[in-house]
């Protein structure tokens, strides 16, 4: 029941793709990006790729009038390029880097080197305890053939995981940024049915934006048509989720996102579309518990938690076979590396010169020295997949027992038996 006349929240999520030196009119855009903040007057903004500090103290000195409360998320080679900038203040800060993010080698990607990862704010909201998150999870590079979505779902395990134990005691929680995942997709299934999130774009009352909430759009001046393969006219990656607690109801009264161009502006924002969501949070004294214990949830969380299980399995192989692949490199170069020590001492060995004996002894040291590497490198990702294997094992133990558990209740109910009640906590004497 409500108590109180509601008041507003208004968050702002956008992935400014402020690679420097890659990215095209990154300065321009920064600028941008700050007038827009400075006259719309949000509450919270989550930005992700911020990837240089030098542009997040630009932005820190443009809005210090209308968001005093920032916070930049340092990890990585070259950072997180997560940043939130807050009206209220921030009581608390927290980061979590992802254990999996992709592979070094892969320089066009370039995941690896940027630190992927979740970060926590703890925001003061007229008196309440918010807990807003900001993330960006590794890119899908192509839709067919994904060879990261191992990665991106072990991501998005930490990420629940992450969620789930940092958010209790929270009166709202409000999750931003570019998850790189489709709606649909186990990772988003996974995150939303075990943290009790909601996603905003489906819990509106009214949307204004682009076409089924699409935040890459083929109508932007910088998206890559390639991107967008197989889905010619965008997909929906970016996204702000949100839940309420026994004491604020949380209701996602409206939901925008730009449209690519900006008007009076000869290019948009960013290659992603941003997103703003206006919430209405009425404090409540309803006790009850709103949680998914019921039948449905439960076995709907069964079957996400199985089949991510079953998807960190075939990464865990495709794992072990690079391991295997790693080592054949370091064995097939120590064995190359004897040859020229053998031509060396050889008497024949004077037909060669020092200099070539040098070149190929530094070549095989090479190729045995990244062997090695590759080896300790595979080596550590099966450990996090085995390790993600084995929580989700828990998890699905765990939930099995609260299914029984609620098919017993269910069918004790139907029967007339007498309902079993728990222990009353044992009280000592005084």
């Amino acid at each position: 029941m409500a108590t109180e006349r509601p008041s507003r929240l208004r968050v702002f999520s956008l992935n400014c793709w402020g690679i420097r030196f890659f990215s095209q009119l990154c300065t321009q855009r920064y600028e941008m990006i700050g007038e827009l903040l400075c006259q719309e007057q949000h509450d919270i903004a989550l930005l992700q790729e911020v990837w240089s500090e030098r542009d997040f103290l630009f932005l820190k000195r443009k809005l210090s009038s209308s968001h005093p409360y920032t916070h930049y998320f340092k990890s990585g080679v070259i950072g997180s390029g997560l940043a939130v900038f807050s009206r209220h203040r921030i009581q608390d800060a927290l980061l979590y880097q992802y254990s999996l993010n992709g592979y070094p080698y892969m320089l066009r990607h370039g995941d690896w080197f940027g630190g992927k990862a979740v970060g926590l704010v703890i925001v003061d909201v007229s008196g309440l305890k918010a807990h807003v998150y900001v993330t960006h999870l590794h890119a899908e590079y192509s839709r067919a053939q994904d060879e990261y979505l191992s990665h991106r779902t072990v991501q998005s395990w930490e990420l629940l995981q992450f969620v789930r134990h940092t958010s209790c005691g929270a009166d709202l929680v409000v999750l931003g940024g570019d998850l790189n995942m489709h709606p649909q997709d186990l990772g988003n299934r996974l995150l939303r049915s075990h943290t009790g999130l909601r996603d905003c774009y489906t819990e509106t009352d009214t949307f204004d934006g682009c076409e089924d909430g699409h935040t890459l759009i083929a109508d932007n001046h910088f998206t890559k048509k390639q991107d967008l393969v197989p889905f010619e006219k965008g997909i929906r990656i970016d996204y702000i989720l949100m839940k309420g607690s026994q004491r604020v109801t949380m209701k996602c009264e409206s939901l925008s996102t730009t449209k690519g161009p900006v008007a009076d502006k000869p290019f948009p924002y960013s290659d992603h579309e941003a997103l703003t969501a206006e919430f209405a949070l009425l404090h409540s004294e309803d006790s009850r518990q709103r949680g998914s214990s019921d039948t449905l949830a439960v076995s709907e969380q069964m079957e996400v938690v199985a089949e991510a299980r079953a998807l960190v399995k075939e990464g865990l192989c495709q794992t072990e076979a690079l391991r295997d692949k790693a080592m054949h490199l370091m064995f097939g170069a120590l064995l190359l590396l004897l040859l020229p020590l053998a031509m060396a001492f050889l008497p024949c060995s004077c037909s060669c010169s020092f200099s070539t004996l040098g070149l190929l002894g530094a070549v095989c040291m090479v190729l045995l020295l990244s062997g090695a590497l590759l080896y300790l490198l595979f080596t550590t990702h099966i450990k996090v997949l085995k390790e993600t294997e084995d929580q989700m094992m828990l998890t699905s133990n765990d939930l099995q027992t609260k299914l029984t558990g609620c098919q017993l209740s269910g069918s004790s109910s139907l029967d007339g038996s007498p309902e079993i009640q728990p222990l009353s906590p044992f009280k000592r004497e005084e």
